[in-house]
Formats: structure tokens, sequence, C-alpha cells
């Protein structure tokens, strides 16, 4: 039971029940509520920014900051991650893009299978996600030497793709350590052109070639209504979330929200290793702390889990290095 004036998304669509200027939400809906609040929140502390903001004008250290504000990832960055599923081998790929990936990096990896290529902006996507995911170099460089080499010669990949693979790992130019991308960073970025891969299924796919791919992968109409809904408002993580509800039939924790795409794949590791006990295909036994830190709570997790001064973000300083290999490679 909340003020009508708080959930007027819901009163406008008529889903709620309306009584002496309260609104009773379903629990479906408590959503709209929390947008709300930290809607108003949000704007309230953006004005004090704003009136603060003529007094560090001169300051250099804190306006580059403020203005990528709404840009900056802050969670986990994924970045020379121990795999906790066992060493992911090449020949794994296929079968936990099936299980654990998101709808993001399912689509690139079946463009890729298809295609037996993705152009720049998919690789650079794709690639950083597998290594967060605990994709050794030796591994990377097989799995895509290995799908490219279906299309084109061996001495091909070598010269045009090899060096892209080994950049993203620290072994050429400047050898920093990338890290893969976020949520925030795929939706913000250029939506996807003709031929490519990359980007957001929620964001940057039309809304009914969207709700046909979700009714092609068996997502119920209860399931694929709410992941319209969010999609339509613009709100795709959480339309993220509710297809990570509905491909993991018997969840515990609905109330995962998602913000990177190794995030939900840990999410769905978690989810077949303690809840369904399923062992992943081809991957080693766990050893005793393994199964030990997933038991540990997710809130405990996050805590530890703070991104660290040593790692290179992709959004700042790889920007030149991958500028230049764009240029270099022939798409």
């Amino acid at each position: 039971q909340v003020p009508f004036t708080e959930v007027l998304d819901l009163v406008r669509g008529r889903k709620v029940f309306l009584s002496r200027g309260f609104a009773y939400v379903p629990k479906d809906d408590m959503i709209s509520i929390l947008i709300t609040h930290y809607r108003a929140h949000l704007s309230q502390q953006l004005a004090m920014t704003s009136r603060a903001l003529p007094q560090l004008e001169e300051d250099n250290r804190l306006l580059p900051m403020l203005s990528g504000l709404s840009k900056r990832y802050l969670g986990q960055d994924y970045s020379s991650k121990k795999s906790n599923v066992g060493k992911i081998t090449a020949e794994m790929i296929d079968s936990l893009s099936k299980q654990s990936f998101p709808p993001c990096m399912q689509n690139l990896h079946q463009s890729m299978k298809r295609d037996h290529h993705l152009k720049h902006g998919g690789r650079m996507q794709y690639g950083l996600f597998l290594k967060g995911i605990g994709l050794s170099l030796e591994e990377a460089l097989r799995f895509w030497r290995t799908e490219f080499t279906k299309a084109m010669d061996g001495d091909k990949f070598d010269k045009q793709y090899s060096y892209n693979i080994r950049h993203n790992y620290g072994k050429e130019g400047k050898r920093a350590d990338y890290t893969p991308y976020s949520c925030n960073k795929i939706i913000m970025s250029n939506a996807p052109g003709p031929g490519d891969n990359h980007g957001c299924p929620f964001r940057h796919t039309d809304a009914d070639l969207l709700a046909q791919k979700l009714r092609l992968q068996g997502i119920s109409k209860d399931f694929t209504d709410k992941i319209m809904k969010y999609t339509r408002d613009g709100h795709y993580q959480i339309a993220c979330k509710y297809y990570f509800d509905a491909t993991h039939s018997g969840v515990e924790e609905p109330d995962v929200n998602i913000n990177h795409p190794n995030q939900y794949f840990d999410e769905s590791q978690h989810f077949y290793s303690g809840k369904k006990e399923a062992k992943l295909p081809n991957t080693p036994a766990r050893t005793g702390s393994q199964r030990s830190s997933q038991n540990t709570p997710r809130s405990q997790l996050s805590q530890n889990s703070q991104p660290t001064s040593q790692n290179t973000t992709v959004d700042d300083d790889m920007m030149d290095d991958d500028l230049c290999m764009a240029a270099m490679e022939t798409a």
C-alpha cells in the first residue's frame, strides 16, 4: 500500500487497485516503487552536485571523474579471473554458451559459428568476455583459430587476428590488463551496423524480432511479456534479469540484478553447481576450496570484489590501440 503518486506508471496502465488515494501494488510490480524512489533520490543528488560544480571548475582531479560518472562501472571487473568451474578449454565453449552465457554472448557465439567470423566490435566484446570466464590465452588462440580457419587459411588468421587476441590478454602493445565489457558499456556503445553482431539484444534488437526469438527459445508467455515490457521501457538489465529467471527454472534468488555479462555467467554457474549439483561437461571436479567459495554469501562476495587500480579499463586506455588495430584489420 503506497500513495498512488509513487506508482503513476502502474496507475496509467491500470495495473493496481486504487482506494482513497492509495495504490495496492502486487509483488511482481514492486520494482516500480523502487525505481520511483531511486529516480527521486538521484535527481536530488544530481541537483546538489550541479550546484557544487562551479566551485570545482578549476579542480582538474574531480571534473573528469564527474563528467564520466554516468558511464562508469564500479563493480567487479573480472580481469585475470580464476574460473570457479575448473579449467575451461576451447571445446567447452559451445556447451557453456547454451547453458550459462547471457543473450548478448549467445548471439555472438551463434553468429561466429554460422559465419566463421566476427567483426572487430564483436571480437572485442566476446573475446574479453571469454577471458573473464577463465579461458586462457593459449585456449583462446586455439578457439578463435579453429573457427576462423573454416573460412580462411591459417596464415591470414595469424597475420590479421592473433595479434588482437594477444593484445587483449596483455601480451602485445602496452601490455595492459584489459577488462571485459560491463552491461553499461555494451548498452551505451554504438549500435551495431550491417554485418555487426555486438551490442545488447534488449537494446539493439527490433522489438518484434526479439519477441519472436524469445518464443523460439521456449520462453513462457508470462516471462516474454515481462521481458518485452522492460525492454520497451528502456530497463534492459531488468529485462536480462527476467531472461535469467526464465532460463533457470526454480532459481531461488529472483532478486539477482544483472550488471555484467560475466556476472550473469557466474550466477548461472552458481545455480547449476550449487542448486542443481550438475557437473559441467568435460570439467574436472572442483576442489574443496572452490566449493566453499561458491557457498559464500553473495553480499560478502560483492564486498570483497572491488575494482583494483592495477587494471586498465577498456573505456579509456585501450581506445587508441583499439582504433589502430581496427584500422589495420580487414573486417
